[in-house]
Order: structure tokens, then sequence, then C-alpha cells
């Protein structure tokens, strides 16, 4: 099969391909993670973030080496064609990272929906206004999408800004006025349940494949890959270590979860009040706003590679006159229906365990091109053990304590390769499995 993407267009340079990598990553996850992690890792929750940060970095640096190796709009899918052919198979993973972004960016959609009216409307405000938000940010971000990636770009640059200002300001004031006390290793859990938060908190990192798909747009790709990989990953993962310490230095653990959904904005009444809750606010808009763009930028490239293989119907990968292609539209359009038609925050935390199982199917096939990207092969298997184990205790602690979240898991990931199945027999593709 021919997984040669389309000429680079050179259209993104390093800065947007960094700030299309922050947005993606510092999205509403950051604003909802602290109490939900907070339950299983107490006030240990730095590290969990601190953990998850190392795993994204050893991802990152596969990713990197991948990208500027195989520069490709298609971003990983193309890798994973290489890797592992066209079977069935490989068919399923990219089913599957395909519906987990679509799920990730429906509960995103949704938490601006939330913010948006609660701060312009006040927490009393009528449900159906939630779902009118909610609909408008998806749209407005499809059709900037179809405009191109360099209008995608400067959006997401000016949002981001306002995003990382914001957040750094209220970093840094709660780190001076932090209570060392409320962070001692006393009152940590056992280390099996700070590395199982790992797969909750990574959540937050999940965005950084986003970059991957900048490939076909992005200068000088071989340089600018790693480079925009690195800057991102290093970038976020110190701001959340500083926003954990922050948070649960000014909160007790209980505090935290009693505010599950507002920790961060609870956090900052005490140093700045009333308009430090606003301003948080404000920032989660901003933050959902980025994350949305940069999933939309990143099904561009996606949907056209796997229309182009196969995977999906002819119609996703069609061009379309003004920018973009019919499959970011109909993502755009699928990602709506599931913001307004279910509670996707009560599937979403399966989001971060899916996309750490294609992480390491990614990694398993990068092994198998490593002679051609010239990676360490070290560093592939270190990314390989670390993802594995919070994956492995992830499903264990979940098996434990949500047993119902555990087994949509499991059907999530058999879905997936059955839609591919179906999708195969429907449009008569021959099937290969051998790897490319």
């Amino acid at each position: 099969m021919n997984t040669e993407n389309t000429a680079q267009t050179g259209t993104l340079n390093l800065r947007g391909a960094v700030f299309i990598g922050i947005g993606s990553m510092v999205g509403a996850g950051i604003f909802a993670l602290f109490g939900e992690a907070g339950v299983i890792a107490g006030a240990a929750v730095w590290v969990s973030f601190f953990i998850g940060g190392v795993i994204a970095l050893l991802q990152g640096y596969s990713f990197a080496k991948l990208g500027a190796r195989y520069p490709s709009a298609g971003g990983l899918i193309d890798w994973i064609v290489r890797g592992y052919g066209s079977g069935l198979f490989t068919g399923g993973i990219v089913m599957l990272g395909y519906f987990s972004v679509v799920i990730v960016t429906a509960m995103v959609a949704v938490s601006f929906g939330n913010y948006a009216t609660s701060l312009l409307l006040g927490p009393d405000a009528a449900a159906i206004w939630n779902k009118i938000f909610t609909a408008v940010i998806v749209i407005l971000l499809t059709f900037v999408n179809t405009i191109g990636a360099e209008a995608a770009s400067k959006a997401q640059t000016a949002v981001v800004t306002i995003v990382l200002v914001v957040l750094s300001s209220f970093a840094i004031a709660m780190l001076l006025q932090l209570n060392p006390a409320l962070l001692s290793p006393a009152n940590y859990p056992p280390f099996s349940y700070i590395f199982a938060s790992v797969a909750l908190t990574f959540f937050a990192y999940l965005g950084f494949g986003v970059i991957a798909f900048t490939g076909g747009d992005l200068e000088n790709p071989k340089k600018n890959m790693p480079r925009a990989m690195y800057i991102s990953l290093g970038f976020t993962m110190a701001l959340y270590v500083a926003l954990a310490v922050g948070v649960f230095g000014t909160l007790t653990v209980d505090e935290v979860i009693a505010n599950a959904d507002t920790a961060l904005a609870a956090a900052a009444l005490p140093i700045f009040g009333q308009f430090g809750y606003t301003m948080i606010s404000i920032a989660a808009l901003f933050a959902t706003t980025g994350a949305i763009n940069s999933q939309l930028y990143a099904s561009i490239g996606a949907t056209f590679s796997m229309a182009k293989d196969g995977h999906l119907p002819p119609v996703f990968g069609k061009q379309r006159r003004r920018g973009g292609t019919q499959g970011l539209v109909i993502s755009g359009a699928l990602i709506l229906l599931m913001a307004l038609l279910f509670d996707v925050s009560a599937i979403a935390s399966i989001g971060s365990a899916v996309a750490l199982v294609i992480f390491v199917l990614i990694t398993i096939a990068h092994l198998r091109m490593v002679k051609e990207t010239g990676a360490s092969r070290l560093m592939l298997y270190l990314a390989l053990f670390t993802t594995s184990l919070a994956i492995l205790l992830f499903a264990w602690y979940t098996l434990i304590t949500a047993p119902q979240t555990f087994a949509i898991l499991i059907a999530t990931i058999i879905l997936a390769w059955v839609v591919e199945a179906v999708w195969r027999a429907i449009s008569k593709r021959q099937l290969r499995s051998e790897p490319l």
C-alpha cells in the first residue's frame, strides 16, 4: 500500500506547531482532573502528573523520531500502517484511535458549554444553554479549520497565549503561598495507587499526539517535529506539576475532592477571591477552545489518511474548496452528536486508557522500523515498559473499583475491530496482514 501523503505545504512554523501541541494538552483535563486523581493518589497527584509527563516524553521521543523520518499529515495512522501493514489488525487500531478522538473532543466541548453557561448566565441557567454553547463552539471551530492550517494556527496561538498567562500566574501565586505540611509524603497512599492514577492524569497529556499530524504542513519537519514535541511536552509537564503542587498545597485532599469539577478555581479563591475564580473560569473557556481546535485540525490529516487507506469511506478524504476535507466536517458532526446526545463524561475516562493502548502498539511498530528512524532501542523499550505498566495498573484498579468502566473499556476496544471488519466486508477491500 502506498502510504505517502500529499506534498509538504510548509504553511506551519515551529511556534505554530508548539502552540497546537500545548493547546491540545492544556484543555479541559487540567481543570477537572485534580479531584478524580486525588481520590486515588491523594496529595501525591503531583507525582502522578510527573510520571505521566515522563511517559509522555518517552512516547514523544518515539513520535518525534517517526515524524522526522516520515513527515505526514496522517501522523500516527501512517506509522501504524507502515509498521503493521494494511490488515484487519491495523484497521482496528486506526478505528480505535478515531473513536478515542471523537469521545475526548466531545467531552471537552461539553466542558466548554458548562463553563460558558456558568460564567455568562450563572449557575441557575437552564440546561439547554449548555448544549447551545457546546454546539456553537464545535460549529465555529470546524469552520475555522476549513479555512486552512494557517488560520487554525493563528487562532490557536492567540487562545493558548491567554491560557498560559493565566495558569502560569496562578501556579506561581499558589507556589509562593502553599502549606508544605499538606504535601507531606507521610500522607501519600501506596505507590501502586499513585502509578494507577497515571492513566487518569495522562489524559491531560493526551493531545501531544496531535503534533504528529502537523507533518504535512510543518516547515522543515525533520528538525522542527522533534523540537515542537519536546518544547510543548516539557513546558506542559512543568505547568501541570506546578499546578498540582499548588492546589494540594493550598487545599486539603478532602477539599479538592469536594470541589472536584472546579478544584483549580477553588484553590484560587483564598489567594485572589472571586476575581481569581472568574479568571480561572475564563481560562477554562479558552483552554477547552484550544483543545477542540487542535483535535479538529488533526482530524483533517487523520480522516484523509484513513479514507485513502480504505479505513473510512472515500467521502472522508474528499477535499473541500475552502480548505480541509469532508472528513473534518463529518468528524465535527460526529463530535457534536456525541456531545449533545450522550453523557460523555461517564465514558471519557476510558479515552486515556485507549490512547495508552494505541501508544504501546505504535511503540512496538516503531521497534520494527528502528533501523529507518535511527531511534534508541533503549528509549523505545523504556517507553513500552512504562506505558504498559500504567495500563496494567489502571486496569487492575478499575476492575476492582469500577468494573462497569472496565467493561466499557473492553467493549470499546472490541467494537473498533467489529466496525472495521464490517466496513471491510461492505467495501470489499482486500485484506493484507504483512508489514510494509
